[in-house]
């Protein structure tokens, strides 16, 4: 009440003085660059261009869906895309050397570079690319690379490797390895997508100082703020009193924030867990540098019921993933699960935890940043036009489901102590640029002691649709490791299946029909020796993979956790030969039906009642 009377006199004493604010910032916060949307700093249009450092030329065109296109180095490019901080852009030279399959894209200089003292670009997808006068001997080197004859010369493909080799010159060239093929012709692309990294200054300047970037005549960084802010005729009396309510707001913030931590069980409960686990790796960063990393929260990768997550760049320039966690509903829990969790594993198929940040009700988490996103992106069948050809051969996604075994039997192995998931599904599983699949979001892990079986649960966790029988009702027996078998099986079904288990679209349809519940169909297939006809089979050795990964998600989603193979077995039968597994007993599958409410309970029921019957 005191703060509110003081705040009230402030603003009588200022009004009443004879005191002028000029706000003459020129630059919008957002253009209008037609099919491009909105764009924004550091992207500007050409009407306004000293308000950004990227100039995007036809954005005044009457006809909105002009192709828009920005010179670089002289040469000019077609803008496909523009998102925050980010640009994608088509080389129509690289395009035409591709199409005609000319020797020359291999001697090809595709850069483009940002000329400006307040930002630079790079782009996560690109390749070395060498032409030798020898032949390379791939026994001499630690790394693989695929090779393309062109002419009279083969060129090869090395990926991120620098090494210097003698009798070869090496050119960097944008690639994409989605289309599985090691012909170099379909692995280069025309389309390149490049990120915009400002400097510090610059970045302060513009979404702090609302300011624009620029340089003067001896070339020193300055923050160019126009006439903001500039008071005139501040009588004096004004300003004790500014300085005396600046006082008493501090003194007020100070004492509320100590209030806050004393009195939020939450805030208490996470403190004294990081206080008793003073050894964890992972780094405790302010919010401020939360927000700078992240270039104000500008490049949003994802939301969920946990918060949303953000692209951003540490001060040693390593790319990162910040989850930003939205009000917790419980005493803080996801959030020391993930930090414990994470903290102490150490795997190449778990993600890593950099760091976190705890500042009154602000939590944050951040990883490694992983280019290639989850694997929902690639298994379902996506709507949106840019997503159309996002897929994976049937070798990539026989490796990423080993990978993901080989994950958990680390947590529920390998660790000091086990640590059971309880949220696998695609969209947990990251995906490298190398397309390692990392586990991630350990929001309602639990971790148990290594000599304990059974693990106890207060209440359901995990999402429908992945939740083993015996999380949601004790009936089905214990809840275990056993019960992320459960889940693995559902979720590498879907991988092979390319669609949800549960086609939640297909309206009308009885609670048996094998055209809704994926794993019922797929079964029946098996039974009578039918080929599937799945789309990712395109040879025999394609047929085998996909043939044993069927079987060993057949036998994780048995009702039954004690007729699951341990996830050590999953990873020996995925290894192992497909002449070594056996069929496993028709399980009494339980498809989940659509709710209007969504809710567990309803879930409950409909598994109950349908689980002695079989489709």
């Amino acid at each position: 009440m005191m703060m509110v009377l003081l705040l009230h006199v402030f603003c009588l004493l200022l009004f009443s003085s004879p005191i002028q604010l000029v706000s003459a910032r020129k630059c919008l916060p957002a253009l209008n660059c037609g099919d491009l949307g909105n764009i924004s700093f550091p992207f500007t249009d050409t009407r306004r261009p000293d308000c950004g450092i990227l100039i995007i030329h036809g954005c005044d065109d009457p006809e909105p869906d002009i192709t828009k296109s920005i010179k670089n180095n002289n040469k000019w490019f077609d803008v496909v895309k523009i998102q925050h901080n980010t640009i994608k852009i088509t080389d129509n030279d690289l395009r035409q050397l591709l199409m005609t399959k000319s020797c020359d894209v291999f001697n090809y200089d595709s850069a483009f570079t940002v000329s400006s003292p307040f930002a630079s670009s790079q782009t996560d997808y690109y390749s070395n690319l060498l032409t030798c006068n020898h032949t390379l001997d791939p026994q001499n080197y630690n790394f693989a690379y695929n090779s393309t004859g062109c002419g009279n010369a083969t060129f090869y493909d090395i990926g991120k490797a620098n090494n210097r080799f003698i009798g070869c010159s090496m050119v960097q060239l944008p690639v994409t390895y989605l289309s599985g093929s090691s012909d170099l012709f379909d692995v280069i692309t025309y389309d390149v997508q490049f990120e915009i990294d400002l400097t510090p200054d610059c970045l302060t300047c513009h979404d702090v100082h609302e300011g624009q970037c620029r340089v003067d005549s001896s070339g020193r960084f300055y923050c160019d703020q126009g006439n903001r802010a500039k008071i005139y005729h501040i009588v004096a009396p004004v300003a004790s009193v500014v300085g005396a309510l600046g006082v008493l707001i501090v003194l007020a913030w100070c004492f509320r924030r100590r209030i806050f931590n004393k009195e939020n069980p939450t805030h208490q409960i996470i403190e004294m867990f990081l206080k008793d686990h003073g050894h964890l790796a992972a780094k405790r960063y302010s919010y401020l540098e939360i927000k700078k990393a992240t270039n104000s929260f500008r490049n949003k990768l994802g939301k969920g019921g946990y918060g949303s997550v953000y692209k951003g760049k540490l001060h040693d320039g390593s790319l990162v993933a910040v989850k930003v966690l939205s009000e917790s509903k419980g005493n803080g829990e996801e959030f020391i699960n993930e930090v414990a969790s994470i903290s102490v594993t150490s795997h190449v198929n778990i993600v890593t935890l950099l760091g976190f940040c705890l500042e009154g009700s602000k939590r944050a988490l951040i990883y490694k940043y992983m280019p290639n996103g989850s694997v929902e992106k690639f298994i379902y069948k996506v709507k949106e036009p840019s997503n159309i050809n996002l897929h994976l051969t049937c070798k990539a996604i026989f490796n990423i489901a080993l990978g993901v075994a080989r994950g958990l039997e680390y947590l529920h192995k390998g660790c000091n102590t086990k640590i059971v998931h309880f949220d696998i599904k695609p969209h947990n599983i990251l995906l490298d640029e190398d397309f390692c699949p990392k586990i991630s979001d350990f929001g309602l892990a639990k971790i148990c002691n290594r000599q304990e079986s059974i693990v106890s649960l207060v209440g359901t966790r995990g999402t429908a649709g992945y939740i083993a029988p015996e999380v949601f009702s004790r009936n089905f027996g214990g809840v275990s490791h056993k019960s992320d078998v459960y889940s693995y099986g559902m979720m590498v079904l879907e991988m092979v299946g390319g669609r949800n288990n549960v086609n939640v679209e297909v309206e009308d349809v009885d609670e048996c029909s094998s055209d809704l519940y994926f794993p019922h169909w797929i079964y029946k297939r098996l039974e009578l020796n039918q080929d599937p006809g799945l789309q990712i089979v395109e040879s025999e050795s394609d047929k085998e993979m996909v043939l044993k990964m069927i079987i060993v998600s057949l036998w994780c989603i048995q009702t039954d956790p004690s007729n699951r193979p341990t996830i050590s077995k999953v990873v020996d039968m995925m290894e192992g030969s497909l002449e070594s597994l056996q069929i496993p007993p028709k399980p009494y599958l339980c498809s989940p039906l659509r709710s209007t409410s969504g809710s567990i309970d309803h879930l409950t029921e409909t598994c109950q009642t349908s689980y002695p019957s079989e489709c």
